[in-house]
């Protein structure tokens, strides 16, 4: 079944130019109480299909450059300047988000405001309907809390560009999100979404994102409760064929989309079809004549740890010899998520001139001949790329895979050690199911404790490896309040193991020889563990006033 998404205004405008034969007599288009809609089940699916467009689709993947993980080789990209700290109230980028996010939410309280003048439609049908409208307003904002805290709470169909009223405090705005969230949960189906509503928002989405959402405001509690309610369903599982080399890999491929059925880890995703929704994030990753839009950082290459499952800096068995020795003995997820010597790629040239099997990558290329894809930081992704999409503008149907049952593992694990109440058990049941689907060591607590690992550093450390380039890398900075990462350098490999020295030969390294990337970021606490809110929208509306801490 083709989708195609449009927004309920855009719907309604159709709707009544096809309708009504007096046309210059019509009602104002952008009017969503338009007597003309809302009148059957047909209309409401219509709508409610409309407002999935408000779920990031590759966006998702972008927002990982907001943090330590990622970076993008072009100076403009929104995400890379968030991430530096160095933007003002007047980016436009900011007013951006801020519109993008009340839109949709114009859009999901337009539906809850008429949705029941709908004709014929069984109870069910509707609170289905509803319970999926509620979760995408609350998804938006989430967004919008994360990135402003305190906001207007408008929960009725009002014009975008009307001005609202003050702002309600951040508490009021996460209290009223788990609340719907909840109430979303009791009215939606349990089962995953089949056929022609394939993807749709369910009761473990709901319960999933409440977990989310809980973990985010450190209301842990409420996070290992929603997140043991979805595990507890028995609906979802992590995706595995038997093959620990290859499952992580292809789950973020084609392989993993939710119309093959075999993938039941997938929570909330933005479905993607050939020919009718598509996306470039193949090709952007290994773009083979340009430098790549999304580049590894020296910090999340460090992270992985090392098979024997201690960290680089204590493991005897790590080597940076070669650039090929970084990948050896480490964690299987890093060569499923950065791309490793001896791999299959779609970036055609390499660093290597020898090399004449173009789909094969040796080593990184820095220079930019458009002979194959560069690298800013010596570093590339393999994660979410479809090697047959690389070679093709726009023609990438992966699945964004938004929340996913790995993420709810994660968040009961760090819920349950937030309340001190994490046991080996509890380790088992959560993460070493993810390190034993990839076939990394599990984690004990008698290791850690042998080997003077801490036991929140690892917890946070399996987030951010298992779930690289989803998103929400800067999300969980900004909470652990780790925002002085985001102040440091943004480095790459060793410059000495560069295949081709000249190459590089005018790049700024650290004392140690590893590339220096991008300099001068900015962190100052508490300014930047919040967007300024946009002037645009402080100039429309007064009553947003006083300016977010820092951004005055």
């Amino acid at each position: 079944m083709k989708r195609i998404f449009l927004s309920i205004s855009a719907i309604l405008l159709i709707t009544a130019t096809g309708c009504r034969k007096d046309f210059l007599d019509r009602n104002p288009q952008d009017a969503i109480s338009d007597e003309t809609f809302w009148q059957n089940e047909e209309q409401l699916t219509l709508a409610i299909n409309a407002l999935y467009a408000n779920v990031k689709n590759n966006n998702t993947i972008a927002m990982d450059q907001m943090g330590d993980n990622s970076i993008n080789s072009s100076t403009s990209d929104a995400y890379r300047i968030f991430g530096s700290g160095n933007y003002d109230s007047d980016l436009s980028s900011v007013n951006a988000e801020w519109v993008s996010q009340y839109s949709g939410i114009r859009d999901c309280n337009a539906f809850l405001a008429n949705y029941h003048r709908a004709k014929g439609v069984p109870e069910a049908t509707l609170n289905q309907l509803v319970g999926e409208a509620k979760t995408i307003r609350a998804y938006m904002y989430m967004n919008l809390v994360m990135y402003f805290g305190d906001l207007p709470l408008v929960t009725e169909p009002l014009n975008i560009t009307e001005l609202y009223g003050p702002r309600n405090s951040k508490k009021e705005i996460v209290d009223f999100i788990l609340s719907e969230l909840e109430e979303a949960a009791g009215l939606m189906q349990s089962a995953i979404m089949t056929g022609p509503k394939l993807g749709r928002m369910n009761k473990g989405a709901a319960l999933a994102l409440k977990a989310r959402m809980a973990l985010y405001d450190d209301r842990f509690a409420d996070a290992e409760d929603a997140a043991k309610r979805v595990m507890d369903m028995n609906v979802y599982q992590l995706y595995s064929t038997g093959r620990p080399a290859e499952d992580y890999y292809n789950f973020f491929t084609w392989k993993g989309k939710l119309a093959n059925g075999t993938n039941k880890e997938t929570i909330i995703a933005r479905i993607n079809l050939l020919d009718v929704s598509m996306h470039n994030i193949s090709r952007e990753t290994q773009v083979p004549d340009q430098s790549s839009r999304y580049n590894p950082t020296k910090s999340l290459v460090d992270a992985y740890l090392c098979a024997d499952g201690l960290p680089i800096t204590q493991s005897p068995t790590y080597k940076e010899d070669t650039y090929a020795n970084i990948f050896e003995n480490r964690d299987p997820r890093m060569k499923m998520t950065i791309l490793a010597p001896g791999s299959k790629w779609g970036g055609k040239r390499d660093g290597n001139p020898q090399n004449t099997d173009i789909t094969t990558f040796t080593a990184p290329k820095f220079l930019a001949d458009k002979q194959g894809c560069v690298t800013i930081t010596g570093y590339y992704y393999t994660k979410y790329v479809e090697i047959p999409a690389v070679a093709l503008v726009t023609r990438d149907a992966n699945d964004i895979h938004v929340l996913r049952y790995a993420e709810v593992l994660l968040t009961w694990a760090e819920a349950r050690f937030e309340q001190g109440k994490l046991t080996q058990g509890d380790i088992d049941n959560s993460i070493n199911k993810l390190r034993e689907r990839v076939g990394m060591m599990p984690m004990t607590l008698s290791f850690l404790a042998a080997n003077g690992l801490d036991l929140r550093t690892e917890i946070r450390r399996e987030r951010r490896i298992e779930l690289a380039r989803e998103g929400g890398r800067w999300y969980d900075m900004v909470r652990w309040k780790e925002g002085d990462k985001l102040a440091a350098d943004v480095k790459g490999m060793k410059k000495s193991l560069a295949l081709v020295p000249s190459h590089v030969a005018n790049f700024k390294t650290d004392a140690e020889g590893y590339i220096i990337v991008m300099s001068g970021r900015q962190f100052v606490a508490p300014k930047h563990y919040r967007f300024p809110v946009p002037l645009l929208q402080i100039q429309r509306n007064p009553n947003l006033a006083p300016q977010n801490p820092g951004w005055e």
